[in-house]
């Protein structure tokens, strides 16, 4: 008797981003809790998809607690989540983009329909440039104090040696991104202004992100519910993330092979884009995704303006798949990019593609 065939798997239901929403981010909040912060976020973010408090079937955050300077801090903004009754809830130790992988994840097995995914980062609290020295190899790299704009320096003077850039085009670079910002309400930097004194060699105060407090969310839903909650669901078509070395000195600071493989993995390849957000908080590391990355000259680069308008961290990646996909929603493109970045000089790196074609 011949054996049966397994029946082949189901194919995975898709998924897509159906309401964003973020904060006006300022270079400081003073007096106000992250729950606070987050709570007009989550609101307005329920809203958009018809959702009431606690409806959503999984919620996954993400956020450091360096930056609160106090161990579980992300539990204190479940008040602004509305934990009871129990939710079911998760969170990464990390930029927001990758709480929404994990939920992409929950929602692809069937183990949830809807998803509240949201992010925030009071950068503000502590010396953001020492926090983020705590990233580094703790033996050999951190006891050095090697600060983010020394390291983004490194890189950058490494593109320029290698010819890939120089001052003037990195001055280009940052004008470009916060005039374009000057159309985003939430953008802390919305101006082009001087290119100011140089921070670290070859960087200057404008090559540099601003210190942000903010915070962004989305709602995910699945197949049909994503078409009951938004008539122009951003469906997330592939979306996948790569980590390099820990240790720089093993890492070509001019390529992000990470960034190439996790666009690859994601399909950014298989069609024209439209447009593309790239989390770049240094203007030298824009130059180094657009190679990686392999962008047309005509794919729009941070239409938003990108972290050099407004970088909380934590938040920023999420924000990025935040604003590709409300283009998306707007019927201002049809597929875009999103890119999330995490350690220093682009480490890590999560590439999704979304689209507004029905599923």
């Amino acid at each position: 008797m011949a054996a049966l065939s397994p029946a082949p798997a189901p194919a995975p239901v898709p998924v897509a981003v159906v309401a964003f929403a973020q904060s006006d981010h300022r270079r400081a909040t003073p007096g106000t809790s992250e729950a606070e912060l987050l709570l007009p976020v989550l609101r307005d973010v329920l809203d958009q998809a018809g959702l009431a408090p606690g409806e959503a079937d999984f919620t996954c955050s993400g956020s450091s607690d360096y930056l609160a300077g106090r161990p579980f801090s992300f539990t204190l903004t479940l008040d602004a989540v509305g934990a009871w009754p129990p939710v079911a809830e998760s969170h990464v130790e990390m930029d927001g983009a990758w709480a929404l992988y994990e939920a992409w994840v929950k929602l692809l097995t069937g183990e949830a329909d809807t998803a509240l995914v949201y992010a925030h980062g009071t950068s503000s609290a502590g010396s953001l440039r020492d926090v983020l020295s705590r990233q580094l190899d703790p033996y050999y790299a951190a006891p050095l104090w090697p600060d983010s704009v020394a390291l983004a320096a490194l890189q950058a003077q490494a593109l320029i040696d290698a010819g890939d850039t120089d001052e003037d085009d990195l001055a280009r670079i940052a004008a470009r991104n916060r005039t374009v910002a000057r159309a985003n309400p939430h953008a802390q930097l919305r101006a082009a202004g001087p290119h100011g004194d140089y921070v670290v060699r070859p960087l200057r105060t404008a090559d540099c992100p601003p210190v942000s407090d903010g915070a962004a969310a989305v709602v995910l839903a699945a197949g049909d519910t994503a078409r009951r909650m938004h008539e122009r669901p951003a469906w997330i078509r592939g979306i996948d993330h790569r980590v390099e070395p820990h240790a720089l000195g093993v890492r070509d600071l001019t390529d992000s092979p990470s960034t190439r493989r996790a666009a690859e993995r994601a399909g950014a390849y298989d069609a024209p884009l439209d447009l593309a957000e790239l989390h770049a908080p240094f203007t030298s590391q824009e130059v180094v995704l657009r190679k990686a990355l392999r962008l047309a000259d005509d794919v729009r680069v941070n239409p938003s303006g990108g972290a050099l308008a407004a970088n909380p961290v934590m938040a920023t990646g999420l924000i990025r798949l935040g604003e590709a996909a409300a283009r998306i929603h707007r019927g201002e493109a049809r597929r875009a990019l999103a890119h999330a970045t995490s350690g220093p000089c682009l480490q890590h790196n999560l590439v999704a593609v979304l689209e507004g074609d029905s599923a």
